[in-house]
């Protein structure tokens, strides 16, 4: 079969001229199997049938990066020169002498798709979307449409527009094909170009995308159990916490005001998982979301441990789950709403570990025990108080068990003239606030103030419920 060529010039471009002459001598020599594309004026070269590429589809979809190109293939073209050089000319066509009166050589210009700013338009003009294009008329307002299809959380969305669709996909390096899984409830296979069409409406930037892909990825194990989550009357909603270098890298706050609001990294990296549930799986509040009251982390929840202290008796959150501190980790966690725990007076680790027992044994309530986990966040002012005493973040967590192990003739149901509580067949037994693999602990907060808190789970922890999740950045599923 005679192989097919193509050449791509443009008229402002001395080399593309220098060689115009040549075509009518390669189109004879090729049998016709030339054909040749113009990127910026139809009328030249003028000594043939040019075809009009101002559009720079063939451009853009052949990867022309210099004028002239030579193409030459079969079914696709997968052979090129680029520039002119005479002897690689002839040996590419076959065509001796081509070219005698021209000089040996002379450097191409650079393609019109290469102009600023225009990769990115020509990838959205020509890329082959998966998800449906919304067309709006010209009186349509973006935000306004957005809310009126039901895209939002209920704050306005930055509208996912081709471009800012791939500048997203672009962030993980990913394709946008690619199925991550099935989001809960409706169980819908989700591709990774409907992440990044809600990580756009989300606010993030391109380079948090591989944290939202693996939030997500997280959110989809079965241990995490997003569907009863979702489908829960009570507060709870996912909270994530990321560990290690990725967060550093875009920005994340884990000091001052780490769990308010103010950071870009820390708001939208969580607002894109909620809206992912939302508008690809269904959950969306009064339908399959069912929270009585739910809570502001609904919106978004998400924050950087701080790990600005490399205390190897105090390992980050991402080290308490196996692990490395050089690993960029992001933990998923069914948490309700923010509890706080002040004590300004504790300037010894027995009283603080007091404190912080006496306020996470009322988490859900303090006669329900061993129904949900908690993650305590202990303030670098609490922290250094146990440090100075030489304690580690597991003799803080053993003294933490031993505390809330309570005789469960305390905690049964109608106990102390409260109806609430265990079932009376426990009264005989000690009962632990937490499993053993429950209560978590993490670093946070700004320099001043003696404040920790806690973040009370779902009340359907462990194995039959939702478990901490944890997976590294990059790391694909078994």
């Amino acid at each position: 079969m005679q192989p097919r060529y193509a050449l791509v010039l443009k008229k402002d471009c001395p080399t593309c001229e220098l060689i115009a002459p040549l075509i009518p001598e390669l189109a004879g020599a090729l049998d016709g199997e030339l054909s040749v594309y113009v990127q910026d004026d139809p009328a030249f070269p003028g000594n043939c049938v040019a075809i009009d590429d101002g559009e720079l589809a063939f451009s853009w979809r052949q990867d022309i990066e210099i004028v002239p190109t030579l193409l030459r293939g079969d079914e696709r073209f997968d052979e090129r020169i680029m520039g002119w050089d005479r002897a690689e000319w002839r040996e590419f066509t076959g065509i001796a002498g081509l070219g005698d009166s021209l000089p040996p050589h002379r450097p191409g210009c650079g393609s019109l798709t290469l102009e600023p700013g225009m990769p990115e338009r020509l990838a959205a003009r020509y890329t082959d979307f998966g998800a449906r294009k919304i067309a709006l008329a010209s009186a349509e307002d973006d935000m306004e449409s957005c809310f009126e299809r039901g895209w939002t959380d209920g704050l306005p969305v930055v509208p996912p527009t081709p471009g800012r669709v791939l500048r997203m996909l672009a962030g993980a390096g990913c394709e946008a094909d690619e199925i991550i899984g099935s989001i809960p409830p409706d169980q819908v296979p989700c591709s990774m170009e409907k992440l990044a069409i809600n990580a756009v409406m989300a606010g993030c930037k391109p380079e948090y995308f591989p944290l939202v892909i693996t939030a997500v990825e997280a959110a989809l194990e079965d241990r995490f159990c997003m569907h009863g989550l979702l489908c829960t009357t009570y507060f709870s909603s996912p909270v994530v916490i990321v560990n290690g270098p990725a967060a550093q890298h875009v920005g994340m706050n884990s000091g001052v005001n780490a769990l308010g609001q103010g950071n870009r990294a820390n708001a939208t990296i969580g607002r894109a998982l909620q809206l992912i549930i939302r508008n690809v799986g269904g959950g969306k509040p009064g339908g399959i979301d069912r929270a009585a009251m739910g809570n502001p982390g609904k919106y978004t929840y998400c924050f950087a441990e701080d790990e600005s202290d490399p205390d190897p008796d105090w390992p980050s959150l991402a080290m308490d789950r196996g692990f490395a501190r050089e690993d960029s980790v992001v933990s998923l966690f069914a948490g309700e709403g923010l509890q706080a725990i002040v004590d300004q007076q504790s300037r010894t680790p027995e009283s603080l570990a007091g404190s912080f027992a006496a306020s996470l044994r009322t988490v859900a309530h303090y006669k329900l025990f061993g129904l949900c986990d908690a993650i305590l966040v202990v303030s670098p002012e609490h922290r250094r108080v146990l440090r100075e005493a030489g304690w580690t973040k597991e003799t803080l967590r053993e003294e933490l068990y031993r505390l809330l192990r309570v005789p469960g003739r305390n905690l049964v149901r109608g106990a102390g003239g409260v109806a609430e509580g265990m079932p009376a067949r426990l009264a005989d037994r000690n009962l632990d606030k937490y499993r053993r693999d429950g209560l978590h602990v993490v670093s946070l907060g700004g320099r001043a103030g003696m404040f920790s808190a806690i973040i009370g789970g779902w009340v359907a922890a462990g194995e039959r419920g939702s478990q901490l999740v944890s997976r590294k950045l990059g790391e694909k599923s078994a």
